[in-house]
């Protein structure tokens, strides 16, 4: 288990917390990180591009010269692509750059960029998120003291905190998320990470993928488990015979 620091909001140690290894302390897989970053960066597209082509350009329709006699090349149109404010062919339509990766994958990402932070000593875990005041100055002076290397900061938390979320949203490089919301590409994207300790615990637990550890089953060892009872064995019934229908003439 990793063990970290737990500190309060004015830097000072005050306790630790144990995380899991295969979360905090993985190695770090820069082929999932780099798939979900182009994962993340697809779906945040607009595809919202578009040209206009040969049918909706301004224009008549009419033959401009006739077909042969006059020396020139044949022309059909004057909104044909080759001319001048003619449409466009080939060019981008509307669409929808998003797709779906395995869950495995972005589980992997995360616990890659995680034990990343933790290794280069730019994850910080404090007690909570509990601000007196939701003034943005007092929040500033806080964050120069977690974080006083770190030019663009990542906030994890596990609920809505009112106060941090108006003290740190008017902050450039300053970024509040969720813990059910948390991407590789945030984590990447932002120097330093400060984790509330009620988050770490979640992403330690939700992120593990070792649920079942030999000899043990959730942190209780098997022998202490006892067996489910047997439950009564009743005997079959007998199956009954379809009785013949009678003929003519028996009848």
């Amino acid at each position: 288990m990793a063990v970290v620091d737990v500190k309060n909001l004015e830097g000072k140690t005050v306790g630790t917390i144990d995380l899991a290894d295969a979360v905090f302390a993985a190695k770090v897989n820069p082929t999932l990180l780099h798939e979900t970053t182009r994962w993340y960066l697809a779906g945040q597209r607009a595809g919202t591009h578009k040209v206009k082509r040969r049918g909706e350009v301004e224009g008549s329709g009419k033959k401009l010269w006739r077909q042969k006699g006059t020396g020139r090349a044949r022309v059909g149109s004057i909104r044909s692509p080759i001319w001048r404010k003619g449409g466009t062919v080939h060019g981008p339509a509307p669409r929808d750059y998003s797709y779906r990766i395995p869950r495995k994958v972005l589980a992997g990402a995360l616990r890659s960029a995680l034990s990343a932070k933790l290794a280069e000593q730019k994850l910080t875990i404090v007690d909570s998120f509990a601000l007196e005041s939701h003034k943005t100055k007092a929040f500033r002076k806080m964050l120069d003291t977690l974080a006083t290397e770190s030019r663009t900061v990542l906030l994890v938390e596990m609920g809505e905190t009112r106060n941090l979320e108006l003290a740190s949203r008017n902050i450039a490089g300053v970024k509040r998320v969720a813990t059910t919301a948390l991407q590789p590409y945030d984590l990447l994207r932002h120097d330093g990470l400060i984790v509330s300790k009620d988050a770490a615990l979640r992403l330690s637990s939700a992120l593990n993928p070792v649920k079942v550890v030999t000899g043990t089953v959730v942190g209780v060892p098997l022998a202490q488990i006892a067996p489910a009872p047997a439950e009564p064995v009743t005997p079959a019934e007998p199956k009954k015979k379809p009785r013949r229908k009678a003929t003519k003439k028996e009848a």
